[in-house]
């Protein structure tokens, strides 16, 4: 859609060619005088936002809509002499990508500080991946996008991570005295790293879908220590040690050149030690997919609803309170849930340990592992 045309209706559509743009706008460049009647096609994937003179007018779902401006083909562009044939009345449509992102990377960028009750203090490497998206297009755009023409996954990312990994340090501290036993609760972490995301994400217009742990690393020294250790609780008497010992020795006998004996005894010793070394069964169950909740109540509502069927909340969310969370109007100077001024944002926490600035509402250092002040 072009600035300069002055005759005709447009037609406004958009289509994601790399699958990694959260947002796009039409025009790509500044604004445009876009026109009574234009029309506006948006997908089953997508909602279109339209911006009129530098306001949010809406946010329209699936289907055609017509744009209502007090652009008029060619009346408009006579009238505009004024300010060099450029109609004061600008207006953009926000294209935002409604699809479930996959694959979005998460790490320690720096090994992060732990106290372990066994180990004492040592230093963790954690990664792994998780699904983000876009459930307020609105308040996405007014607290994330700004007046950006496209916006990535790759400018959001980096961000997400550091949030992700402040409430993983937080979690570890709370909750995980020793990491010898860590592998086996990946998915209870992952569950719980969830719920205390969601209302980070949601000050955002963001939907945390999916978490996944990929592994949890300490220095090459203490995987040392815990392998060693592994192996001791995995022969819990001297008698198992020595029977282990035994079949080591005759399987590797069996395996000797120009020995028949051997030979037979290395078919039979893996069945007979088949039930020392058995695989535990392997999940089944698939967790359920997410659906959308309302942020007040946590009832399910309509992908497409503007409010909540049970307790009316307002969907449709322009700006939200930095502190509390609470839904805004655009007019509202001061929170009227926790008395806060709107445009306020919140002081870095810094820690007094190693002066390291830390996430709002942080427990526990990134960098030195310690306590924070009110945590």
């Amino acid at each position: 859609m072009g600035n300069q045309n002055a005759i005709f209706l447009e037609v406004i559509e958009w289509f994601d060619e790399t699958g990694k743009e959260l947002v796009h706008r039409i025009p790509e460049s500044g604004s445009g005088d876009i026109k009574w009647g234009a029309q506006l096609t948006v997908r089953e994937s997508q909602a279109g936002v339209f911006f009129y003179n530098g306001k949010a007018i809406g946010a329209f779902g699936a289907g055609r809509h017509t744009l209502k401006t007090a652009n008029i083909p060619i009346l408009t562009k006579i009238l505009s002499t004024p300010w060099g044939m450029t109609s004061p009345l600008r207006a953009e449509v926000y294209f935002v990508n409604l699809k479930v992102f996959t694959d979005l990377k998460w790490g320690t960028r720096d090994p992060v500080a732990f106290k372990d009750s066994e180990l004492g203090l040592i230093r963790l490497r954690a990664f792994g991946v998780f699904n983000v998206q876009v459930i307020q297009p609105v308040l996405f755009i007014n607290s994330l996008v700004g007046t950006q023409g496209i916006y990535t996954t790759e400018e959001i990312e980096g961000y997400l991570n550091r949030v992700i990994v402040s409430r993983f340090n937080d979690y570890m501290g709370d909750t995980i005295d020793t990491i010898l036993n860590l592998p086996a609760r990946y998915d209870e972490m992952a569950e719980k790293l969830i719920e205390r995301l969601r209302d980070d994400f949601r000050k955002f217009g963001l939907g945390l879908k999916q978490l996944y742990i990929n592994a949890i690393t300490p220095p090459p020294e203490v995987q040392q220590a815990i392998d060693e250790r592994s192996r001791i609780g995995a022969i819990p008497d001297m008698n198992k040690l020595l029977q282990m010992k035994a079949a080591m020795a005759m399987e590797k006998a069996a395996t000797a050149e120009g020995s028949a004996m051997g030979t037979g005894m290395g078919l039979m010793m893996p069945a007979m030690f088949a039930s020392y070394f058995a695989p535990s069964a392997a999940k089944t169950d698939q967790p359920l997919a997410d659906q959308n909740t309302c942020p007040e109540c946590n009832h399910p509502v309509p992908r497409d609803a503007l409010f909540c069927p049970m307790c009316g909340h307002q969907l449709l969310v322009l700006t939200q309170c930095r502190y509390c969370g609470k839904n805004l109007t655009p007019k509202d100077r001061f929170c009227p849930r926790c008395g806060k001024p709107a445009d306020e944002k919140p002081a870095p926490l810094i820690c007094p340990n190693c002066r390291t600035e830390n996430l709002p509402e942080a427990k526990f250092c990134n960098q030195c592992g310690e306590k924070l002040p009110g945590a």
